[in-house]
């Protein structure tokens, strides 16, 4: 079976960190780093873009980022701020998180793309947190046409309403859940309504929205409604992770042109094995391999 075309590099900007769990682990994680590791292991061109501090934790992303094959070549290094950490605490399977302040990823420093650098870009919202991974952004949009793929992440209090809103005037694709969903979108409505309301107001291509046990939503500008229902026989561990997970495969879905049905139902899917395992990321390259070999 001949492997997939790659459609070219995706850059996937934002924040990479350390979660730290209650019983003393410590686990890579940040949206964008989970969704660039993902990437990698599906066999598409993924550049992560953020930054981490010269530090013990620094110094285990960059060594798992060569382990696992993944473009390091925008990781930047600083020399001020320590890498990022989240102090995870869970309850019922749930998690909460205390993300700690003035990390490398606060303060990634803008650089500029040619055209053919990148094809797709994603970013989450939490890195823009602080003006200068706000500066960052936008230049880099500013230097490429490409479609942008936005990973909504409301962590209080590192977010406010308008400018995610604005945000998503940029986006071509808006993923969220169905609680974000509804933090942002003004009025009153269904989930479908109001992820209809979200794709109208912002010119959207389309809107993905998770909604835990009850599976995930998709609705697109030519008014395409398609729905994924989960395994309901899983035993879950934790659930961070599994929207990374998710937008990994939509994302890569989109890429190399699947049908948005099937794209929903692969990434639900593989969220169902992320909930399965303790963290965001899996460590066997082969359980990729075997999902690309099944969904080709």
């Amino acid at each position: 079976m001949m492997a997939p075309v790659d459609p070219g590099p995706v850059l996937v900007f934002g924040e990479v960190l350390v979660d730290q769990f209650p019983d003393g682990q410590r686990i890579l994680g940040g949206a964008p780093f989970n969704v660039a590791w993902h990437l990698t292991a599906f066999g598409a061109t993924a550049q992560l873009v953020s930054a981490v501090g010269e530090d013990s934790d620094g110094e285990m992303i960059r060594a798992s980022m060569a382990d696992w094959h993944m473009d390091a070549g925008q990781l930047q290094i600083s020399r001020n701020l320590p890498t990022g950490a989240v102090s995870v605490s869970l309850k019922n399977g749930q998690p909460s998180y205390d993300i700690l302040e003035k990390r490398a990823f606060d303060a990634i420093a803008a650089r500029t793309v040619e055209p053919d650098q990148c094809v797709f870009l994603y970013h989450g919202t939490l890195a823009l947190r602080e003006e200068a991974s706000q500066r960052a952004l936008s230049t880099l949009k500013r230097s490429t046409s490409a479609p942008v793929f936005m990973d909504v992440n409301l962590r209080d209090p590192w977010w406010d309403r308008s400018s995610v809103l604005r945000l998503a005037d940029e986006a071509t694709w808006v993923k969220l859940n169905d609680e974000e969903l509804g933090r942002l979108v003004a009025g009153n409505g269904d989930i479908d309504e109001l992820a209809y309301r979200l794709v109208d107001t912002h010119e959207l291509e389309g809107v993905i929205v998770t909604r835990g046990a009850k599976g995930a939503l998709a609705v697109t500008r030519a008014g395409d409604r398609y729905l994924s229902d989960p395994d309901a026989a899983v035993t879950v561990i934790d659930t961070v992770g599994a929207g990374d997970g998710f937008a990994a495969v939509m994302l890569l879905g989109i890429l190399r042109g699947w049908p948005i049905v099937e794209s929903l139902r692969r990434a639900q899917e593989f969220a169902t094995l992320i909930v399965q395992n303790r963290g965001a990321i899996l460590h066997d390259k082969s359980t990729y391999a075997k999902l690309m070999a099944k969904w080709q």
